[in-house]
């Protein structure tokens, strides 16, 4: 590409972030912006610097798309806050938050209210309205119900090296930390599961489900084995 040609897509790109000004968007940094012809932004929203919006992307009104953002396809909510993420084919409903840092894969949608936060990947799943997920989890091939409240480092595992299966989580269902649910498996309405389990079965509604073994301490181990010196301590 030569200078002239590079100059006129950079008009180009810049009359496009103008039209949507003139609409009642508004621009951190109208300069940094990368929007498609195609996408349509709603009045009040807010995209930050360096966010690339692509392809038939609709963003509601009174949104807030901060910086480093990258949205291709997908259609958000009003009142949606996206921070620092990429989100490719999928939904977004309204008054929802997302990331900083979350991934959403083709085929996700999140519900209305919801959070998906700080690395969080979500792949060809449904998020129920209210949902949360905070941090560092992977939800693959899964139907979430409403309220549900997924902890850390909680895995869906979809795969078992040829097939990958489906999972459920029925409404206010608790996902307590660094649980692997390991699809296919339905956990129904108001179950809990305690921390660091690895489910392998259905989970019934309003059980609390633990699948993880006995915690045993045998005194004096390190010492006995000249890894511990009690008197260097």
């Amino acid at each position: 590409m030569d200078y002239d040609e590079y100059m006129k897509k950079e008009d180009e790109r810049r009359n496009i972030a103008i039209d949507h000004l003139k609409n009642g968007v508004e621009f951190v940094d109208i300069n940094s912006a990368y929007i498609d012809p195609q996408v349509k932004i709603g009045a009040g929203t807010v995209i930050g610097p360096c966010v690339t919006l692509e392809g038939a992307t609709v963003i509601g009104a009174g949104c807030h798309i901060y910086q480093n953002t990258r949205i291709q396809d997908s259609e958000i909510g009003d009142g949606v806050e996206i921070q620092s993420s990429v989100i490719l084919e999928s939904s977004v409903g309204k008054d929802t938050k997302v990331g900083p840092f979350a991934y959403l894969r083709p085929g996700s949608h999140i519900g209305e209210a919801c959070k998906v936060g700080d690395f969080v990947e979500v792949k060809n799943s449904n998020f129920g309205d209210g949902s949360k997920t905070a941090h560092l989890t992977y939800i693959g091939d899964a139907d979430v119900g409403k309220n549900v409240n997924i902890g850390c480092g909680v895995v869906f595992v979809n795969y078992d090296g040829t097939n990958k299966y489906r999972s459920t989580v029925g409404n206010g269902a608790f996902i307590g930390c660094n649980t692997n649910l390991v699809s296919p498996v339905n956990v129904e309405d108001g179950a809990y599961i305690a921390a660091g389990s690895t489910v392998t079965k259905n989970v019934p509604e309003d059980a609390l489900c633990i699948a993880r073994s006995k915690q045993r301490n045998i005194e004096g181990w390190a010492a006995a084995r000249g890894l511990y010196n009690k008197k260097g301590k």
